[in-house]
């Protein structure tokens, strides 16, 4: 069954997929998006980004994303995207993003760990990813070029002499459907959802993942998966967050005495790296000493006001933030890496672009600085409309309705596949990983996949495949990446990771030898 004529189809309502739909029109492009435009964007509590207060510059926005990746930044990316921030931050402003602003006007940014500037902008202290993404929903409402199908799942790319003809979705009762397109853009999000405790919605499973690489597309950076180092700990699947907005202004992170363990970890004790901070909590909550969030001092009455969701959040689980400690634990929030792509998007298939978390530009390196995704999903987003029009590809014919038997498949044993997937995720591929376990977890993938025929269960097994894999390989630490094994980076000079689908179901059957 077919649902669209459109000849762009872009799967992902998040803000890089609605961002490219906008920059895409007057040109019709239908928007993939099962539970409407938002997704994971909507969660994004710090802010955008941008060397936009005076003394910044584009250039020390992109040396803080180098030193933050570890060795494994494209710089001429990391430049590049930093240069067009402003751009895209004004062009929030024209749809109409509420931002923080002074009484004149002035944009008025904060301070997140590892940025030498104040150069978050952001709204009502927490509210950005909402914000932005209600003000985007009601452009894509009026801009009449744009169709958004709600409802349907993608879980397969069909492929036609080597390049990319729909994909094939399934609705809530399970029936099939296949969407054709001459360019198709992958904007479906992350991959938390492979992990017992994460920040990120249920979409966030790791499907463009695998369904590219299950198409024969490059994947880069698989190994690099950031944890948040403060997630509020009170058993919510997804977690709850405490943006990291709250330690540039000045909260403490401290164990069940009190104590400001990070200082021991790092001069910059709660404003180091993520990679830095996570470790730190994860060892003090293991060694159990716990780990809290203490802005009682920094923030205390002015919390409802200045971080209203944090603060929902809290109070929600019990828990007064203006008096009391939040319980936080490390949760996996973001991938750094995802589909290969180059400076626009376009990945290594033919007809395919990549734009947000599930492409990898090189922007990231093996550690995220903190409000880069929502900077990279609006300008990786823009070029990718960029690039389409100017590649060809709308030119090539829509394929009719292929007319093959439904691949969808469901199975009775799905959720205990997913739940036991999550567990072995976070077990043996999580903060702090080692050769044994990786490859338990790896042995672990392959009997789960051998369980189940289930397409949803499949596709979150081949994502988590290919990021163990990528960390089995990697004999170091390095940003996001710990091996308790390899505890020290290489003396090689870094490099990024690259492999196929089958490069990493290689590396894993040599891993269970």
């Amino acid at each position: 069954m077919s649902k669209t004529s459109a000849p762009i189809l872009i799967v992902g309502g998040g803000l890089a997929g609605v961002f490219c739909a906008l920059k895409l029109a007057p040109t019709p492009v239908a928007i993939l998006a099962p539970s409407g435009v938002g997704g994971a964007s909507s969660w994004a509590q710090g802010g955008v980004a941008a060397a936009v207060s005076e003394g910044d510059t584009p250039d020390a926005h992109a040396a803080d994303t180098v030193a933050a990746g570890a060795g494994l930044v494209d710089k001429s990316i990391a430049l590049g995207v930093a240069k067009e921030a402003r751009a895209r931050i004004d062009d929030l402003a024209r749809y109409g993003a509420p931002f923080d602003r002074d009484a004149q006007g002035v944009l008025q940014p904060s301070r997140e760990a590892a940025h030498s500037h104040r150069r978050i902008v952001r709204v009502k202290g927490d509210v950005a990813g909402r914000a932005i993404m209600d003000t985007l929903a009601r452009q894509v409402r009026e801009t009449p070029s744009i169709d958004v199908i709600e409802g349907i799942h993608a879980y397969d790319l069909v492929m036609i002499h080597g390049g990319v003809a729909g994909v094939r979705g399934y609705d809530y009762e399970g029936r099939e459907h296949f969407i054709p397109c001459r360019a198709l853009v992958l904007a479906t999000g992350g991959i938390g959802h492979l992990y017992r405790v994460t920040t990120n919605p249920l979409d966030a499973c790791g499907v463009g993942l695998a369904m590219a690489a299950r198409a024969g597309a490059q994947i880069a950076d698989a190994e690099f998966v950031q944890f948040h180092p403060t997630a509020i700990d009170i058993g919510a699947d997804p977690a709850p967050l405490a943006t990291e907005s709250l330690r540039g202004e000045g909260a403490l992170i401290v164990d069940t005495a009190g104590r400001r363990f990070l200082k021991d970890v790092d001069p910059a004790a709660e404003l180091a790296p993520r990679d830095i901070v996570a470790r730190g909590v994860f060892n003090s909550i293991a060694s159990g000493k716990g780990a809290f969030l203490d802005a009682r001092a920094a923030v205390g009455a002015d919390f409802p006001t200045r971080f209203p969701t944090v603060y929902a959040s809290c109070l929600a689980a019990g828990i007064d933030p203006v008096k009391d400690l939040i319980p936080i634990a490390p949760a996996a929030h973001y991938h750094m890496g995802g589909i290969a792509t180059d400076a626009n998007g376009r990945t290594s298939i033919s007809g395919l672009w990549a734009a947000g978390e599930v492409g990898c530009t090189g922007l990231h390196g093996a550690n995220r600085l903190a409000s880069n995704s929502l900077l990279e999903a609006m300008v990786i987003g823009a070029r990718a409309a960029s690039d389409i029009m100017r590649s060809g590809a709308l030119e090539r014919p829509i394929s009719a309705d292929l007319g093959d038997p439904p691949r969808f498949r469901q199975d009775k044993n799905e959720i205990a596949i997913i739940e036991e997937l999550r567990n072995t995720m976070s077990a043996h591929v999580g903060v702090v990983r080692d050769g044994a376990g990786l490859a338990l977890g790896l042995r672990r993938i392959a009997l789960l996949q051998e369980q189940t025929k289930s397409s949803k269960a499949r596709n979150m097994l081949t994502a988590a495949l290919l990021v163990a894999s990528a960390a089995y390989a990697r004999r170091e630490s390095r940003g996001a990446h710990y091996r308790s094994d390899f505890p020290a980076a290489s003396p090689a000079p870094a490099r990024r990771s690259r492999l196929t689908l089958k490069e990493a179901q290689d590396i894993a059957n040599q891993a269970r030898i």
